[in-house]
């Protein structure tokens, strides 16, 4: 029986879960593959690369948006994001000059501890999404027709859709909705979609039998979002982590994100230490931020 075990010392969000499994031995090319079977290729590319993290070598994934005018945009979110939720609010403005200067570099970048985070989208969502082949959003009925109408493995498909819909679930709570009004932002995004369907396709390609995580770090500090300055963990993370063991943690930045909690809360049977197990093989997925005295890297460990 293959165990996996997720250590996120540093919190875990979607891509650094995809991250962590190709550097465990995950094949990226299989992944990219599979992908295409959503048929929503034309609207990103996916990339991977080795980087070093506080002396750390990891994979970072990455998911780049292909149209140009949602490409610009993406990336004022994404360095949005970064920057707010990993400075303090006194920092945000320094951030903001950041963003700009960035975004007009135009690169788009998949950030880790960020984009997920349907919530603090809202306020970009019109030009983000406006531009997104028709699509102002979509809707969680939508994500669910995109993954069922796939050839993807049931599997696949069904992992997918559980962790989708414990997302779906958890809006409809913070927004007094019901799941089938619920309308994801952010999370409706192709680079959340990539994650969700990627995390899924790697897990059943590694032929993982049993998962297993520790207790979640969440970061501490405050937010800047469309609705205000909010604490950390926002308020999808913290719906999504009831009955599952938080760590504190000293680092002022919104370490999990909703999807890296989705992930942990319908994939894992139990929070633990590290399991008896003997090692197979261990795998580095990489966030974007780089913290002073912390690898910001989410560590999976395989075993029998």
């Amino acid at each position: 029986m293959k165990t996996l075990y997720f250590d996120c010392f540093s919190g875990m969000s979607g891509d650094m879960v995809i991250g962590a499994l190709i550097d465990a031995g995950a094949d990226p090319s299989y992944l990219e593959e599979e992908l295409k079977k959503l048929q929503i290729e034309e609207e990103y590319e996916i990339e991977w690369k080795r980087v070093i993290k506080n002396g750390i070598s990891s994979t970072k994934f990455d998911v780049r948006l292909i149209n140009n005018s949602q490409l610009h945009h993406h990336e004022l979110d994404k360095e949005h994001d970064r920057n707010h939720h990993h400075q303090s609010h006194e920092e945000v403005e320094i951030a903001k000059a950041e963003n700009k200067q960035s975004n007009q570099n135009g690169q788009a970048r998949h950030d880790d501890d960020h984009h997920h985070d349907h919530h603090h989208h809202e306020q970009h969502q019109g030009h983000h999404h406006g531009h997104h082949h028709g699509h102002q959003h979509r809707a969680y009925q939508d994500i669910v027709n995109l993954i069922h109408q796939s050839e993807l493995s049931d599997q696949v498909k069904n992992t997918a859709l559980k962790i989708f819909k414990v997302i779906g679930e958890s809006e409809g709570r913070i927004h007094g909705i019901p799941l089938e009004k619920v309308h994801f932002h952010e999370v409706g995004a192709v680079d959340s979609i990539i994650d969700i369907v990627g995390a899924s396709i790697l897990l059943h390609q590694l032929e993982i039998s049993s998962i297993k995580c520790s207790p979640i770090p969440v970061g501490t500090g405050k937010i800047h979002i469309d609705h205000g300055i909010y604490p950390v963990p926002a308020p999808a993370t913290l719906d999504l982590l009831k009955g599952i063991p938080i760590e504190s943690s000293e680092i002022r930045a919104e370490l999990t994100t909703p999807t890296g909690a989705a992930i942990a809360a319908v994939l894992a049977e139990e929070f633990c230490s590290i399991p008896s197990m003997r090692i197979t093989s261990i795998g580095y997925g990489a966030g974007t931020k780089s913290f002073p005295q912390h690898p910001n890297v989410l560590r999976v460990i395989i075993g029998e």
